[in-house]
């Protein structure tokens, strides 16, 4: 199916929030946080391709475009390597493209999606964006890493689970196109969790019994407690994560910070998707999830998520996809987590 939607809320969706390295400052890490003017400028820019007719704009090859951003802020500063191109001395310019081609197969091939916005667009990637800049994000038009300090953290585009989530971040954008605030926003970051552990099992050749959950990991260097970014697998396990989720509804989190919790309570129905693929694998899983985002709307909460997935599943179980067990596994996991009564 060819993507018609137009997107109206793109969002800079960061892999490390805002609100947990708040957290780590207060605990006596030395953590540089994001440049205040950069956001700015990253959100007038969203604006623009807000308006932008993008029918009017030529199809892509779904190739990749992998730029050198030689630590400045500037996105598209030196093109160094393009699709089809040998692979250069720099490391990271190769994992921006290797990750990339992985997370493009896996869209292709296990969910038949063709590329961020189905329709071929183009995927472009800057790395060393500014100096020791400690995140990476989707900012509605293309994916941007930073390198890490050295201290806590390290290259975020190293790390396939990091390229698979912001690319979905893309996908959402033009599926969905979950508002980036509240319940829609940590659906938002939900589904780039999702994606980002699905296509790192499916690149390991991991099952979802041996798959660590873990979203991150290997971007950490610095004498956390925790040892990953997020965990699906235990979101509210402060020995594991960076910082803590709920994983139940009556822990949700009510405040304006985080956009209304967007990256925090995402962890309710992260741990909702590991209960499902628990009893019917991360592959179908993955196949039930991305049919019920396209049945999603920009202001989807999380109960609108379960009855997607329950109306996804009756389609889904009816052509054999899916075991005949797999609504059962959904009200389970939504039960266990609070948002199915």
């Amino acid at each position: 199916m060819k993507s018609t939607y137009q997107p109206k809320y793109p969002c800079k969706c960061c892999f490390i929030p805002e609100i947990v390295v708040k957290e780590l400052k207060k605990e006596g890490y030395d953590i540089e946080m994001p440049n205040v003017n950069m956001d700015k400028s990253i959100r007038m820019r969203r604006q623009s391709l807000m308006l932008m007719d993008r029918a009017l704009l030529a199809p892509g090859t779904s190739a990749r475009h992998i730029f050198d951003s030689k630590n400045t802020g500037s996105t598209r500063f030196k093109l160094v390597r393009e699709e089809g191109g040998a692979a250069i001395a720099d490391v990271d310019a190769n994992a921006a493209y290797d990750n990339g081609g992985l997370v493009r197969e896996y869209f292709k091939t296990v969910l038949n999606w063709n590329s961020i916005d189905n329709n071929s667009l183009d995927l472009v990637f800057n790395i060393h964006y500014m100096s020791k800049y400690n995140n990476a994000f989707w900012d509605g038009e293309q994916m941007t890493f930073g390198d890490g300090d050295g201290v806590n953290f390290q290259n975020f585009v190293r790390a396939l689970d990091v390229t698979g989530h912001e690319l979905t971040h893309g996908i959402v954008q033009y599926t969905a196109n979950l508002e980036y605030k509240g319940q829609s926003g940590a659906l938002n970051e939900h589904f780039a969790d999702v994606f980002g552990s699905a296509v790192k099992q499916w690149a390991a050749k991991e099952t979802e019994k041996t798959a660590n959950w873990l979203m991150g990991e290997i971007c950490m260097m610095g004498k956390f407690k925790g040892k990953a970014i997020r965990s699906m697998k235990a979101p509210a396990d402060a020995a594991v994560v960076l910082s803590a989720q709920p994983d139940h509804m009556k822990k949700i989190f009510k405040g304006t910070a985080d956009n209304g919790g967007v990256h925090i309570n995402s962890g309710i129905p992260n741990y909702a998707f590991y209960l499902v693929s628990m009893d019917i694998t991360t592959e179908k899983a993955a196949k039930l999830w991305f049919a019920a985002l396209q049945l999603l709307k920009p202001t989807s909460k999380f109960t609108d998520l379960y009855k997607a997935l329950t109306k996804a599943a009756k389609k889904l179980v009816a052509d054999k996809t899916l075991p005949s067990t797999t609504q059962t596994s959904v009200d389970k996991a939504f039960r266990k987590v609070g948002i199915k009564k």
